[in-house]
C-alpha cells in the first residue's frame, strides 16, 4: 500500500485488526502503537470506543515498524458507532 512502512521481520507480516485507537480526532491516518489497543472483533471495538474520551472504533493494519524506528499502525477505516436498533 502507498505510504505505508514495509512490516518488521521481527513483528511479522502486518495484519489488519479491530482496535480502539486514543486520538485527539479522526484525522490522522497512522497511530503509534502505545494508543492503539488491538481487539477481538468490530463489535468490540465499537463496544469499547468512548468518543468524548477521544477512544475511536477503528479496523488497523499493523503493527509495522517505520524508519525512525517506532511501531506504528495504518488506519483502514474508521468504524461508526451502532445505530439505534441494530
Amino acid at each position: 500500500m502507498r505510504g505505508m512502512v514495509p512490516p518488521d521481520p521481527e513483528y511479522g507480516v502486518s495484519q489488519p485488526s479491530y482496535a480502539v485507537v486514543y486520538m485527539p480526532g479522526r484525522a490522522r491516518k497512522r497511530f503509534p502503537a502505545g494508543c492503539v489497543e488491538v481487539v477481538e472483533s468490530g463489535e468490540q471495538a465499537r463496544a469499547q470506543a468512548e468518543p468524548a474520551a477521544h477512544r475511536f472504533a477503528a479496523r488497523v493494519l499493523g503493527p509495522s515498524k517505520s524508519s525512525e524506528g517506532q511501531i506504528l499502525y495504518y488506519l483502514l477505516e474508521w468504524l461508526e458507532p451502532p445505530t439505534e436498533g441494530s
